[in-house]
């Protein structure tokens, strides 16, 4: 059976730290616990889709070593199909830090991109990318992410792009993203414009996707298809980590669009299973499933 989503971009080796609060320059503190994760925007995105039950595939690199075989070993705990991800010996795995403060329960990440080749969409990649439902990009892997996209924009396959980064070349891809969701600052950097509205409109003038969807964080964010324009919530949360919370609402979203759902209640999904995630430790450990998802929203006062 073919994948109902799939995803091109980055995936990373995450070492999280937990601290009670942010080490002052130059001073020592001992960490509250140190644990290993996946993470990477769109990597991150496919287990959250995966999770909440939609059947998902990853394509991309991973190096010959501890890291690239964690990664595998993390894809194939949740579920996502690994048959389109190639291992490379003699290279170092893109990974980061993830410094959690108890204190505020934001995060400080500290990153390494590594060098691994690029990737090159194959054959059997790109027939997956016809017969998928979605296509989810973050802005990495740009040169396949664009093939995979034009692929997608051909046969039928709703392109989501999780546009958190300004990488250079990403105004190439923007004209395929079918849902493009940016974060607030890619939105007004990219647009000039000074709030969240504004450049929800401009984008959507600009690139004419199905939907804009500016991600707020606490704040919750800002809907746009060309007539209406609305915010959604965030949704209440006891926050305990907060690193990856956009992806994973990336993620949700893809699997909303598999679900049937319409633009703007795949925002008030996603704004949930964002929310949920946050109670636990671990961007893809904390995802909740969709039944789990559901019940929450009905809590909340929401009808699904």
């Amino acid at each position: 059976m073919p994948a109902e989503v799939v995803g091109i971009g980055a995936n990373v080796y995450d070492t999280l730290i937990v601290l009670p609060r942010y080490t002052e320059e130059d001073k020592k503190q001992k960490a509250e616990s140190v644990s290993m994760a996946g993470g990477g925007p769109c990597a991150t995105g496919i287990v959250a889709a995966s999770k909440l039950g939609a059947s998902t595939a990853f394509f991309g690199r991973v190096s010959d070593d501890g890291a690239g075989h964690f990664l595998l070993e993390d894809f194939a705990r949740y579920g996502v199909d690994t048959s389109y991800v190639s291992v490379h010996a003699g290279y170092r795995a893109f990974t980061s830090y993830v410094m959690l403060s108890q204190e505020t329960t934001s995060r400080t990440i500290v990153f390494d991109r590594g060098n691994l080749p690029p990737l090159v969409l194959d054959e059997a990649q790109k027939a997956a990318i016809r017969e998928a439902k979605v296509l989810l990009v973050d802005g990495n892997e740009l040169s396949a992410a664009i093939e995979g996209a034009k692929i997608a924009r051909e046969s039928g396959t709703a392109v989501v792009y999780d546009a958190g980064g300004r990488y250079e070349g990403v105004k190439d891809l923007l004209p395929y993203a079918d849902y493009l969701i940016p974060s607030e600052e890619f939105a007004l950097g990219e647009t000039g414009e000074s709030d969240a509205a504004a450049a929800a409109k401009k984008l959507y003038e600009m690139y004419h996707p199905r939907a804009v969807v500016v991600t707020q964080g606490s704040r919750g964010g800002t809907y746009y298809d060309g007539q209406e324009l609305k915010t959604y919530p965030a949704m209440p949360a006891k926050v305990v980590d907060s690193n990856g919370a956009g992806d994973v609402f990336h993620g949700a979203y893809t699997a909303a669009i598999t679900r049937g759902m319409d633009a703007y209640t795949a925002c008030l999904f996603s704004s949930a299973v964002s929310a949920l995630k946050c109670e636990k430790i671990g961007s893809r450990a904390g995802v909740p499933d969709y039944e789990t998802t559901i019940s929450f929203l009905k809590e909340q006062g929401y009808e699904f």
